[in-house]
């Protein structure tokens, strides 16, 4: 059945949006603001050529309990050194020795391989950070 969009919501049209779900390796966190206790942000990355490529942040998807337990495991992971040569200038960012995998649920990819509308989904402690790549259709963007 074709139909003619008109603005608004009708039966004629259905906005549906897609969820898609990969798992990425934690290079990291920015610092807290407002309200939130223990970090902001995670930073993410994948493996592209055995090398780290930084894909975004997430920052929803916590419980302040979640926040709390995640900050304690980061701090023996704390890393003086960026862990992958093409990090964006994130000010007061922590690196972190890549070993701690991510399941992240997100809507898309951008142009630039950044994750769109990421959300936080836990830790997964069945994955190795080097069996984590970057997806093979972002690869081709």
């Amino acid at each position: 059945m074709a139909s003619v969009y008109t603005e608004g919501r009708s039966r004629e049209w259905l906005k549906i949006k897609v969820h898609q779900e990969d798992e990425f390796v934690i290079l990291g966190y920015t610092q807290p603001s407002g309200s939130r206790e223990y970090f902001g942000s995670l930073l993410l990355g994948a493996y592209h050529n055995q090398k780290l490529q930084y894909v975004g942040k997430v920052g929803t998807g916590f419980t302040r309990d979640v926040l709390a337990s995640l900050y304690r495991k980061f701090q023996p992971l704390q890393w003086k050194r960026q862990p992958v040569g093409d990090f964006p200038r994130i000010p007061h960012a922590t690196f972190l020795s890549p070993k701690l995998v991510a399941q992240i649920a997100y809507t898309e990819w951008t142009k630039d391989r950044r994750l769109r509308h990421p959300v936080f989904l836990g830790l997964r402690d069945d994955k190795d950070p080097k069996d984590v790549v970057l997806p093979e259709a972002v690869e081709h963007h």
